[in-house]
């Protein structure tokens, strides 16, 4: 329909929903294709096809976080291990700390698509399976990130402590999972309970986000937090500690050394 004199509105029904991936690539089809149906539709040379609705919004939206994750992810990434690097003067522990991070969100990310998207207990949560929405898993990331990180530093303060104190890789995981283990757990249970009341709201993005980060908190604390880095940790014995010796402190050498013999 003709909007004004050199403007047209044409309105366009997509089948399913409109964040579905088909949806996507239907809206992609068509801003490729425009350069063709102008030129079909003889139109002059400053006309443009301009397409709108929350469909090529969701689609744009998408694209948008997709072109600034690597940058956001490496500045992330680079920003923690440097930090726990000053904190613990080590090469394996930053980046053992940041893989078991993304090994807890991970796990969540895909509870959340078994959940919501391929609607496995829908009935009993009361909710219609549909498409995540783009933002929750940056929302769930970013507050799942920072609370692991903090059980994570945590930890290894109490682990290092006992590294200098002892020298003793196996003794030091032992010692500092027993004096952090009980915090750390009842933190995390505190904070699964609030973000599960977020679960059982009727807002559908609410209850994702709610969900998701209380399996993500449930999961970091109970198998991460307590089992696997544990256990990561007894296996790569005294290089969990290793660092070039131009970046290792004086007494850091000392256990190292001590270790060895």
């Amino acid at each position: 329909q003709f909007v004004s004199g050199d403007v047209t509105f044409h309105l366009f029904a997509l089948s399913g929903s409109e964040v579905d991936p088909e949806s996507r690539i239907h809206i992609e089809q068509m801003r490729q294709n425009s350069p063709v149906l102008l030129n079909n539709l003889e139109s002059g040379p400053e006309s443009q096809i301009m397409i709108g609705g929350f469909a090529a919004y969701s689609a744009d939206n998408l694209q948008a976080i997709s072109d600034a994750l690597p940058i956001a992810l490496t500045f992330i990434f680079g920003a923690t291990m440097l930090l726990i690097f000053i904190q613990v003067r080590s090469i394996v522990i930053p980046i053992k700390a940041v893989v078991m991070n993304i090994l807890s969100i991970s796990a969540s990310f895909g509870m959340m698509v078994v959940i919501f998207q391929w609607g496995y207990g829908a009935d009993l949560l009361n909710f219609t399976p549909q498409p995540i929405d783009s933002v929750n898993p940056i929302i769930l990331f970013c507050i799942v990130f920072g609370l692991s990180m903090d059980y994570e530093v945590l930890m290894l303060s109490r682990i290092h402590e006992e590294w200098e104190r002892t020298g003793d890789n196996t003794l030091a995981v032992a010692n500092g999972l027993q004096k952090t283990g009980r915090l750390i757990t009842g933190a995390a249970a505190i904070m699964v309970v609030v973000f599960t009341s977020f679960g059982f709201s009727s807002v559908i993005i609410l209850k994702q986000i709610g969900f998701g980060l209380a399996l993500a908190i449930l999961l970091d604390a109970t198998i991460v937090r307590a089992l696997v880095v544990p256990a990561a940790m007894r296996l790569m014995g005294k290089w969990n500690w290793w660092a070039p010796a131009w970046m290792s402190s004086s007494k850091d050498l000392e256990q190292i050394e001590k270790s060895e013999e």
